[in-house]
């Protein structure tokens, strides 16, 4: 006589299964209106491990929440604006004690981390990092970090360069830092074209602002437009990640962009960024900021996109020898680099490949 194998976990009904709750930060969107790379990575992972069951908690706004996700939405007490954070946070505690979770997934916010670890013994607190550490709140000194490690039950860098912000200074770590890089399900994505396929036409999808470098995509684009008849240059975003948000957020020192050429579209839904780089025969990403990860450099690979990024930050480790990287600081470089790049279908065609692989 055998013994019978045990039910898998998620023959459980959801409710007795242990519970994650996954905190957003405060202000971050959650809805297929309004949503930025901490919200898209957290959609696409919650609820993704099996015999768990995951709770986001996202503060409550104009736009609803994704559907397909069970949400919270965090309604903080209407103080005055100046105690924002603290009211979040407050608030956040209070809908933690009433769902008693397994475990705690705080993103992106090491002070809320902090005070639920202080307020919640006995709870298991993992803060998930998505930008450099080193620019937190309670995280900027290598003492703060150094705590920070000593009360919280794990971390998540996304990248290697945010793992070694966070422990740069700090001698002996107490708790865990694992790396968990951001994902794409290829999928779950539109088709991109073929690199024969595609449009004459250069990409910027992001924040319109200095940190991102749209100054420098525009700049580029002026150099390089005049030299190749029947391409086209256009920019995806706007100041913040609202569809309300100015579409450009910098004071332009050189060309603006009616100037180079370059059709600015504004703010557009996730679909509509993905669909431009599945179209797109270049997608230039020419941060001056450190990007922690860079999800835009993931999603043009994927969407088989030639990709021209920023050396910098967590870049060079996303996209390997899948792009051209450029430095932000040599304006003309980059120039060069596009200007090579689409004189070289073949090139662009290599590129595209390996993004995809």
């Amino acid at each position: 006589m055998t013994d019978a194998a045990p039910p898998h976990p998620d023959a459980a009904p959801p409710a007795a299964r242990p519970l994650v709750a996954v905190v957003l930060p405060g202000g971050e969107g959650f809805s297929p209106e309004v949503v930025g790379a901490i919200g898209l990575i957290v959609h696409s992972l919650a609820g993704a491990t099996p015999g768990f069951r995951s709770v986001v908690l996202a503060q409550a706004g104009r736009f609803a929440p994704f559907a397909d996700r069970e949400v919270v939405a965090v309604r903080a007490w209407p103080f005055p604006r100046l105690y924002a954070r603290a009211r979040y946070a407050g608030a956040v505690l209070r809908v933690l004690r009433r769902l008693r979770p397994a475990l705690v997934e705080v993103h992106n916010r090491p002070a809320i981390a902090l005070m639920l670890a202080a307020r919640l013994p006995g709870a298991k607190i993992v803060l998930v990092l998505h930008n450099d550490p080193q620019s937190m709140r309670q995280a900027k000194t290598a003492a703060e970090r150094t705590t920070l490690l000593r009360r919280l039950h794990g971390v998540i860098a996304v990248s290697d360069w945010v793992r070694r912000r966070l422990l740069e200074g700090v001698a002996a770590p107490s708790a865990p830092v694992t790396v968990l890089a951001n994902c794409l399900d290829l999928a779950g994505l539109p088709p991109g074209r073929s690199p024969e396929a595609r449009e004459r036409l250069i990409l910027f999808a992001g924040r319109t602002i200095v940190e991102k470098g749209a100054d420098l995509f525009v700049g580029a684009c002026a150099a390089v437009l005049p030299q190749l008849p029947g391409w086209q240059a256009a920019m995806l975003g706007a100041r913040g990640h609202n569809p309300e948000d100015d579409v450009i957020g910098y004071e332009a020192a050189g060309p603006t962009p009616d100037e180079a050429g370059v059709r600015m579209l504004g703010y557009q839904p996730r679909p509509t960024v993905l669909e431009a780089m599945g179209r797109a025969a270049i997608v230039v990403m020419p941060s001056r900021w450190e990007e922690p990860f860079g999800l835009a450099a993931l999603e043009a690979m994927a969407m088989g996109a030639a990709l021209v990024c920023s050396a910098r930050g967590g870049l060079p480790e996303v996209v390997g020898d899948a792009a051209v990287l450029i430095d932000p600081d040599d304006p003309d470089g980059i120039a060069r680099a596009l200007l090579a790049l689409a004189r070289d279908p073949a090139r662009r065609a290599a590129l595209a490949a390996a993004g995809r692989a």
